[in-house]
């Protein structure tokens, strides 16, 4: 992730990240689980960043240690301020105040257990801010409102919103609801946020008491309306199922429209990085880990598993393929049914067709890897590296014990077990001499 101190400020993000996750029933803490292999957290502040927020505060509470350091090993960059007593919304951002963390620029407050905010929906709400609007909320339509503050209304403006335990029965109804993300214009927050009482059912303030005061101080206050489905938080472990269902189909609908063709597209799993260009094909039953990127023209066929893996233009890999980090797979190269590959490169046009290992290996172009070959890669210690030539063929149930060489446009013949370098041109056998038995053979019934 971009260190962004340097670009021009145009406002400061507030993360609110401190909640203890109870419900998820984990040790981890709750920002820390992944959707499309990344925390949700870190989903925030790429929709963060992606909005030109320049600058970052997080809220954090139990387990805040572990969140700052996975993050910062991700190249996050941001401010930490600890909320050890949770006293409600508005301590927590009036503990950033506090800490001296809110530059002098507006202010974006978010979730960080929701990831599914977009970048537009955080700029929707901060051009309000360069419209001249003071305090933005951010709102959406609740199919059950049941548990969520509610938008009070006043000639088409917010006077206030009222959570549950203090509405109205008439309050009550209204389904147009609070998300608990909000923008303050410059040097709006700080003097709200001075104004908060904790004079409520929970003895706790409540950020969204700054809406009536704002209104109080003569302060325009206005909002926007994201999805329901975007602004969704996750608390249980069935929320955070329902949220990475919706991150892919939302990503697969992406990939779609942008050229991708996908057979059987609720059968692909995504990670938040899978990179597919155009005119790639995917078949049924894909799963993509991190780190994986399809140029244009390849195909991946049915039931394969991806990851930390380059597949160049009109590749084909799969049926039954697992790659593994470090997997390159050339122009035109073919990785086969039940085959893996792991930190190898395979040249372009080669293929390695039939339930074959390749790992810690290079192969080059147009070489031919038999069925169920294997670079027999570890010794009980160390790893050790195969090197396969341009255009070498290895016959069928080979095995390649590396350290070794196969130069360009050597043969292995089938079933050997090569231990020695096999020089340009040559053919290798490594295996036993067949002996025949005369009349040895089992008896198959009895006579």
């Amino acid at each position: 992730m971009p260190d962004l101190s340097s670009q021009p400020l145009s406002a400061h993000a507030v993360v609110l990240a401190a909640g203890e996750g109870t419900r998820m029933r984990s040790h981890a803490p709750k920002v820390l689980h992944e959707v499309a292999h990344l925390p949700l957290i870190a989903h925030v502040l790429n929709a963060a960043c992606g909005a030109g927020l320049a600058s970052t505060s997080l809220v954090l509470g139990a387990g805040g240690a572990e969140v700052e350091v996975d993050l910062a090993a991700r190249g996050y960059v941001f401010g930490v301020v600890e909320q050890s007593e949770r006293l409600g919304t508005g301590h927590a951002v009036e503990m950033v105040s506090k800490a001296g963390q809110i530059p002098e620029s507006p202010v974006m407050v978010l979730l960080g257990d929701a990831p599914l905010i977009t970048p537009s929906s955080i700029r929707g709400a901060l051009q309000k801010l360069e419209d001249g609007v003071d305090l933005v909320i951010v709102a959406f339509n609740a199919a059950d409102p049941t548990g969520y503050g509610r938008l009070v209304m006043e000639d088409g403006a917010p006077v206030a919103i009222m959570e549950e335990k203090e509405a109205t029965e008439e309050q009550k109804a209204i389904t147009l609801c609070n998300s608990g993300l909000m923008a303050f214009g410059l040097g709006v927050l700080e003097p709200l946020l001075a104004k908060l009482s904790n004079d409520n059912s929970k003895g706790e303030y409540y950020l969204t008491d700054t809406i009536s005061h704002a209104r109080n101080a003569g302060l325009r206050v206005d909002y926007i309306i994201a999805s329901e489905q975007e602004l969704a938080g996750v608390n249980t472990r069935a929320d955070l199922a329902e949220v990475e269902a919706a991150f892919q189909d939302r990503r697969r609908r992406e990939l779609m429209l942008s050229g991708v063709t996908m057979q059987a597209p609720e059968t692909v799993m995504l990670s938040h990085d899978t990179v597919l260009e155009p005119d790639v094909v995917l078949e049924p039953n894909i799963v993509f880990g991190p780190g994986v990127r399809v140029e244009t023209g390849a195909v991946v066929r049915a039931f394969s598993h991806l990851e930390g893996t380059y597949i160049h233009a009109h590749a084909v890999v799969g049926p039954f393929a697992r790659l593994r980090p470090g997997a390159d797979i050339g122009v035109g190269a073919k990785v086969g049914n039940f085959c893996e590959v792991k930190k190898a490169v395979v040249g372009a046009g080669a293929k390695v067709n039939h339930l074959s290992y390749i790992g810690d290996a290079s192969v080059g172009a147009r070489a031919n890897i038999g069925a169920g070959t294997i670079t027999c890669n570890y010794d009980g210690a160390s790893k050790h590296h195969t090197e396969i030539g341009v255009g070498a063929f290895i016959g069928s149930n080979s095995s390649i014990v590396a350290p070794v060489t196969v130069e360009d446009g050597a043969y292995v013949g089938s079933g050997s077990v090569i231990t020695k370098d096999v020089p340009e041109g040559d053919l290798a056998i490594a295996r036993g001499r067949q002996v025949n038995l005369a009349g040895r053979a089992p008896k198959t019934s009895k006579t």
